[in-house]
């Protein structure tokens, strides 16, 4: 374990939904190295699941052990993404099959009493504090550039039908530019790494609800908010990561 991470409780899942053949979404976390990881991939022939997964593969070895520095994470996070990218457009050129395919990120990477999100597309990251959820991401889609520019309102938004145009991934353009933010950390906060299958199913509130009932029991937890959207419809894979800070390292 790294002499800065914070003692962490971690859990995941993933699933395929009710209305999808195949499971596009691909997770990681490692709690050791405080980090967690999370891709919603997309293109056709099940091509999705090939950018997901090549992400994940790339990104989780180059980030594990990234230092307490803030401006040596952004770097070390950045330059990870970078090679991740070129190695999907790489990918994507080598057989018509995976042609455009590309692929979301979320990703939190705990540090001394510290946390870095990082995010590309529509995946998010959620923390509870106190009772409260709180997003920690913005959306990079079609609907929240609308609300941001006064075109939409956000309730307008949570009632339209076209969610899932994204505006920024993984694999579509020779660079990628990833927003990050760091954040304090406390103990008892939970954090929530997620797939649009599963916010878009769920409301935050029920969330919420899930996440405190279920507060001693990540495991629980995970399995709730999946089944949760899984009866709200399940129109796409569901994925979520949750972690717990039990103890912080100075």
């Amino acid at each position: 374990m790294l002499e800065t991470v914070p003692t962490l409780q971690m859990s995941g899942r993933t699933d395929v939904g009710c209305a999808r053949d195949h499971n596009e979404d691909q997770i990681a976390w490692d709690a050791s190295a405080g980090l967690a990881l999370l891709a919603d991939g997309m293109g056709g022939h099940n091509a999705g699941e090939v950018a997901s997964a090549l992400a994940i593969s790339i990104l989780h070895p180059l980030l594990r052990d990234l230092p307490s520095d803030v401006l040596e994470q952004e770097v070390g996070m950045q330059n990870a993404v970078a090679e991740a990218n070129s190695e999907i457009l790489h990918k994507a050129a080598s057989e018509a099959v995976f042609n455009g395919m590309g692929t979301t990120l979320a990703l939190a990477l705990f540090r001394g009493a510290g946390i870095m999100v990082g995010h590309v597309g529509d995946s998010r990251v959620y923390r509870l504090r106190g009772g409260r959820l709180e997003l920690l991401t913005s959306d990079h889609s079609l609907l929240q550039e609308l609300v941001a520019g006064g075109f939409m309102s956000a309730e307008e938004a949570a009632e339209a039908v076209n969610k899932n145009v994204i505006t920024r991934a993984l694999g579509i353009e020779p660079t990628v530019e990833v927003e990050v933010h760091h954040h304090e950390v406390r103990v008892g906060d939970i954090y929530l790494l997620c797939s649009d299958g599963l916010n878009d199913m769920v409301t935050d509130n029920t969330i919420a609800k899930i996440l405190i009932d279920n507060m001693d029991n990540l495991e629980t937890a995970a399995d709730a908010l999946v089944a949760e959207a899984n009866r709200c419809g399940g129109n796409d894979n569901i994925s979520a990561i949750l972690a717990r800070v039990l103890a912080l390292r100075e």
